[in-house]
């Protein structure tokens, strides 16, 4: 499996989108990421519940392999798209996306203040430092 087949298989689902996070592409549905595409597309990501994640391991285990770290202890699992199995691949994508799909809608997020903002003068009521208030000698 390419990357271009994880991405076909995923975006077929209906209401799944394509954006992208931190560099790499991610698919979406219902406002929030349940699938992406990472490590020069050598592997794709499903966001599962870990008892499907230990399913999947165990059926699997030439394709699919837990995402490092706590993301992977909370279902992330990494997809081996070399040896990834077409069928096994939809299987999870759908898996995946009727999660997110269970879920409110993704709040919209609020843009980040322009840095210029992010900075402001201290106010002039503000008490000096304790190096401020020592006299000098």
């Amino acid at each position: 499996m390419t990357a271009d087949d994880f991405r076909d298989v995923v975006l077929a689902l209906d209401g799944a989108v394509e954006g992208a996070h931190m560099g790499h592409p991610d698919f979406r549905a219902n406002g929030r990421i349940f699938a992406s595409l990472h490590s020069q597309d050598r592997f794709g990501m499903v966001k599962l519940t870990p008892a499907e994640q230990a399913v999947l391991l165990r059926e699997h285990p030439e394709s699919f392999e837990p995402s490092p770290g706590a993301w992977g202890r909370q279902g992330c699992t990494n997809v081996k798209l070399a040896t990834a199995n077409r069928s096994a691949v939809r299987g999870a994508a759908k898996l995946a996306f009727a999660a997110i799909m269970l879920l409110p809608p993704s709040k919209p997020r609020k843009k980040a203040a322009p840095a210029s903002a992010a900075r402001k003068k201290p106010a002039a009521s503000a008490r000096p430092t304790p190096a401020a208030r020592r006299p000098r000698r």
